[in-house]
């Protein structure tokens, strides 16, 4: 079953761009969901920093949040942090692990509860509607 992603990306208290979409392929786990969304989050990610560079606004590192801990040392040890499970996963999706290296992006644990994102992604009740 394909997974769906969604991105916020924030400037101060502001949303700059957001997206939300069916991803094009079947994962075979959350992980890898969360994986796929994150390379595809990422190329926004650095053409807003090159934008905002061209405006004479230097972004030195961008904050990507991710409610994984998998997923984030995933992406931040590329294979040494794989398992079976997950080895036949494209050299494609560790495009953020290079970016992370680069020191273009780095990764932080959000909570499930915080995730401004899930908005697009998960069906909200009432309560946590009012919250966000």
């Amino acid at each position: 079953m394909c997974s769906h992603s969604g991105s916020i990306m924030m400037l101060g208290k502001g949303a700059m761009y957001s997206s939300s979409c069916k991803q094009k392929l079947n994962t075979k786990s959350s992980i890898e969901a969360e994986l796929v969304g994150n390379d595809d989050a990422m190329v926004q990610v650095l053409w807003m920093q090159h934008f905002l560079a061209a405006q004479g606004e230097y972004v030195p590192t961008t904050t990507i949040y991710q409610d994984n801990k998998s997923t984030i040392l995933l992406e931040e040890n590329f294979r040494a942090s794989s398992s079976k499970q997950i080895r036949h996963l494209n050299v494609r999706y560790y495009f953020i692990t290079d970016q992370i290296k680069k020191g273009h992006a780095k990764v932080e644990f959000c909570p499930t509860q915080e995730m401004i994102a899930d908005f697009f992604m998960k069906p909200l009740q009432g309560a946590l509607f009012m919250c966000m």
